[in-house]
């Protein structure tokens, strides 16, 4: 009987609180693989480093577990990036991949969270649904997203022009590492007049960027700046990865998942 192996390949945290919306994914995963040997990689070696440091906790990077699992004898590997866009990380996951389809007969990767139009809309309606809060017309919805150089750091204004085109106007995505940031996004409310934002991470995990960029304490948060400014502000601190339908959407692009 030939062995098969679930690669669910994630950015990764070192935050206990933040690991579940990891987990989550993984869960869902497992269970619509239920006969394949499952393994967790994380792409961070920052983050890798400081789980092994800190807690003694070894966690494979892409590489490491292709080499595992090709010296184990997996004849099969299917692999389920938690990335949200098609971004470095991904492409380093891929380079890391690649270099064992001579080792392993089979390998198949599915696509981060935001690939296809459809991705957005279906990923837009389910992180409006989860908000809950209607807005008031002085009141917005910011994302924060991580951002990148990568030319992928586009999808989070894909992602704010789907919300639009969707009718969530009061909505905006600010990037940490990428355009836009959020003076574009105070901008913007206050071209709109608004008084009360509430914030929630565009990230898969509420992990360093989510409890210290975005809702930290420190004046150079997200939310002190916006308080600064003179906006009243609520934070929701939930990773994407803890919401059940994104999960789902994971899931299903396991199942579309193609050979590298």
């Amino acid at each position: 009987m030939s062995k098969k192996a679930l690669l669910v390949v994630s950015f990764g945290t070192s935050f206990d609180e933040a690991l579940p919306a990891i987990v989550n994914i993984e869960e869902h995963c497992k269970k619509v693989f239920p006969d394949y040997d499952f393994f967790r990689a994380f792409t961070s070696g920052m983050i890798i480093r400081k789980l092994k440091r800190t807690k003694n906790i070894t966690i494979f990077n892409p590489e490491e577990a292709m080499e595992y699992l090709a010296g184990e004898g997996y004849e099969e590997v299917i692999c389920q990036p938690t990335h949200i866009i098609n971004g470095l990380e991904y492409e380093k996951m891929i380079r890391m991949l690649q270099p064992y389809t001579d080792r392993i007969s089979s390998i198949s990767v599915g696509k981060p969270l935001l690939t296809d139009e459809d991705d957005y809309k279906e990923a837009c309606e389910i992180v409006m649904k989860e908000m809950k809060v209607p807005l008031k017309e002085e009141e917005a919805f910011v994302l924060m997203g991580h951002g990148t150089e990568h030319y992928a750091n586009s999808a989070y204004c894909q992602f704010e022009n789907m919300l639009r085109d969707l009718g969530y106007e009061n909505t905006y995505v600010g990037t940490v590492e990428g355009f836009p940031g959020l003076d574009y996004v105070i901008r913007r409310l206050k071209l709109r007049e608004i008084r009360k934002v509430f914030l929630m991470p565009l990230m898969v995990v509420a992990g360093d960027h989510a409890r210290n960029d975005l809702a930290g304490a420190e004046e150079d948060s997200w939310d002190s700046l916006l308080q600064a400014e003179g906006f009243e502000t609520e934070v929701i601190l939930k990773g994407l990865g803890e919401i059940d339908e994104i999960a789902q959407m994971f899931v299903e692009h396991l199942k579309e998942a193609k050979a590298i």
